[in-house]
């Protein structure tokens, strides 16, 4: 209840990019997760040709992020979040529609150029138009991401009982429902750009020391998200002996974000500055590793001990998800403060290409410390890993504040949306 008041106390226009954030992830997670199984199990492509479309998807997202930042400043945020939403509408149908590769590969870049789009220019928006309650609309966005991330999956699976075509019409359809949606209503400004060209924009934003060394700090802030769908889901398949477990995962941190994302934000808020809280979210995060690494390696034997071992990986998954709780709202609050209101959606299109990059690295030093470990005895080495990377990122935002680099946060004031 405390969730939907705190909605409507919202302009109309930041109550649909909130509700928008609900389907853009159940649209994306009720396809994506079964991509892969479409391509090898249904197609019969080989794993190297799967690789090469599901990668081409990733690098056309990840790689263009600062093309979408630059465009929501120099065309309005509005025109870029609705052309996204169209665009992924046409990758996401082409996916249905089509199985040679040329069409698979031309589906992938569409669907990752959609979501290099509109990602920062949904952020910059918000940004911009909260005011001095970004916190909360940041809040509000992680409580609406995170569940439809759980009811994507779930409508995924059960649309796979008909085929996979049936999910790629039904995500399809939600993002062209979108599309209409924001249309209709976010509102239609007069847009200024700013001063200098886009190159300008660039190397104002990349020269920003400050601004980069924050988003080189937050890599384990990512890095450690991302084992949501790498290393939990395998530690609790792995330490129950059932595959439902990894579900759990998910459940157990969707009911945490629903109770407890806004009182978190509005309490934290309201004590202590902005990287204190920051700081401790990335410890939280790095310190989720310790319970799972208890049980790592362990052979279930009975149901009860099954069980037994299904705690602390539950204990682990609920300490990410609230690390992530506490910091992320803030750490999206801090960004427009590094620079010019008018490079917004510039300084979020980079911090997110920075995002990728360092998800993909840390996705690579994670899966390699899980392969390490399985053929060395040393189950425990994955979670020491991750447990580095959220308390060096911690470490490292704690100097940035220490050292005064890191801005107050200010109110943006409202521009061209």
């Amino acid at each position: 209840m405390k969730t939907w008041r705190e909605l409507r106390g919202f302009p109309l226009a930041i109550r649909l990019l909130l509700i928008n954030q609900l389907g853009v992830n159940t649209g994306f997670y009720l396809l994506i997760p079964y991509l892969a199984t479409h391509l090898s199990e249904d197609l019969g492509m080989s794993a190297a040709v799967v690789g090469t479309v599901l990668g081409v998807r990733n690098l056309s997202q990840q790689g263009l992020f600062i093309i979408g930042g630059s465009a929501s400043d120099r065309l309005g945020a509005r025109g870029v979040i609705i052309t996204g939403c169209a665009v992924r509408t046409l990758g996401f149908a082409l996916f249905a529609l089509g199985d040679g590769l040329p069409v698979l590969l031309a589906a992938s870049v569409l669907s990752g150029l959609a979501g290099a789009l509109f990602n920062p220019a949904v952020r910059a928006y918000l940004a911009q138009e909260a005011g001095g309650r970004q916190a909360e609309a940041f809040a509000l966005f992680n409580v609406f991401a995170t569940t439809g991330a759980l009811i994507g999956p779930l409508l995924g699976s059960a649309l796979l009982l008909v085929d996979f075509r049936a999910s790629a019409l039904t995500a399809a359809a939600i993002f062209a429902l979108l599309t209409i949606a924001q249309a209709l209503v976010l509102p239609a400004r007069t847009v200024t750009p700013p001063p200098g060209g886009v190159l300008a924009d660039w190397r104002e934003v990349v020269g920003n020391r400050a601004f980069l060394a924050f988003a080189l700090a937050m890599v384990g802030m990512f890095t450690l998200e991302n084992q949501l769908y790498l290393l939990l889901p395998a530690g609790a398949r792995q330490a129950t002996g059932w595959d439902g477990a990894a579900g759990l995962v998910f459940l157990v941190g969707t009911l945490t974000n629903l109770a407890l994302q806004l009182r978190i934000t509005r309490a934290l808020k309201a004590r202590g500055s902005r990287a204190r809280w920051i700081c401790v979210g990335l410890a939280l995060m790095g310190l989720a590793f310790l319970p799972p690494m208890v049980v790592a390696g362990a052979s279930p034997g009975g149901p009860g001990t099954k069980a037994l071992y299904a705690l602390p990986v539950l204990a682990g998954a609920l300490l990410l998800y609230l690390g992530v709780m506490v910091a992320q709202p803030f750490v999206m609050e801090l960004i427009p403060g590094f620079g010019r209101t008018e490079l917004t959606g510039t300084y979020f299109g980079l911090f997110y290409v920075v995002s990728g990059i360092a998800a993909a690295v840390g996705n690579t030093a994670v899966g390699w410390a899980m392969d390490a470990g399985a053929h060395g005895g040393a189950a425990w080495l994955p979670w020491a890993c991750c447990l580095a990377f959220g308390l060096a990122s911690a470490g490292g935002v704690a100097r940035l504040h220490r050292t005064g680099t890191l801005p107050a946060p200010r109110p943006a004031v409202p521009v061209a949306a």
